[in-house]
């Protein structure tokens, strides 16, 4: 019920302790976050642990597994003033949040009838991503995949006024449910289409820092 995977939680966390403090220095005072999708939380966890910056996270996560483990994580490593995690957001107080970070579902199929229906990203694995960019948040750091119409993402960020400042990148094996048929099949058609890349059984996950352009 709770999408685990120790590779790309390990390098989420890796591209929030080198993005995160770029985006504080631009605030005058201590960074507000906000994450869409907490998972677990241990990468955000790690990455408020290796920082020490003086920020606070409102994590929001629809699972109430998901967001459960989160909390009992910042607990444990006596976060819970610095993670908040909620499964809503009425009366939320991310008002004047600088920065939004996620690692949002980018698995593209035609529907989201999938072996994880939570890992879906819309028919080209991008939708949710553009989503998040329509938001406005000054920093917006994000993992995009490069089977996900990462140009067609680029662009969008672009149209919605952001620029990238800083990236970094990982390759990754498919994985359980990247590799279902239905959904291998549609990845293969749109690398055909010069949508998606990846060669053989690796493709590239990109943590990426996005600037809204005054």
């Amino acid at each position: 019920e709770v999408f685990q995977c120790q590779e790309e939680s390990l390098f989420y966390s890796q591209v929030l302790e080198k993005m995160l403090p770029i985006a504080a220095a631009d605030s005058e005072r201590p960074l507000k976050v906000v994450e869409f999708g907490t998972g677990d939380g241990k990468p955000v966890i790690n990455a408020l642990n290796v920082t020490r910056l003086g920020c606070v996270v409102y994590g929001f996560e629809l699972n109430p597994i998901s967001a459960g483990l989160a909390r009992d994580n910042a607990a444990a490593f006596g976060m819970s003033e610095r993670y908040q995690v909620g499964t809503s957001a009425p009366n939320s107080p991310t008002a004047g949040a600088v920065c939004l970070i996620a690692n949002p579902p980018y698995l593209p199929a035609p529907n989201s009838d999938i072996l994880m229906p939570e890992l879906h990203g819309g028919v080209d694995g991008g939708e949710l991503t553009r989503s998040l960019l329509s938001l406005g948040f000054p920093y917006a750091v994000l993992l995009l995949s490069s089977f996900s119409n990462p140009a067609s993402l680029l662009r969008h960020a672009a149209a919605e006024g952001y620029r990238v400042v800083d990236f970094q990148v990982t390759p990754l094996s498919f994985g359980i449910y990247s590799s279902e048929p239905k959904v291998r099949s549609w990845i293969a058609a749109m690398k055909a289409r010069g949508e998606a890349f990846y060669r053989g059984n690796i493709y590239v996950l990109a943590g990426v820092l996005f600037e809204k352009k005054s």
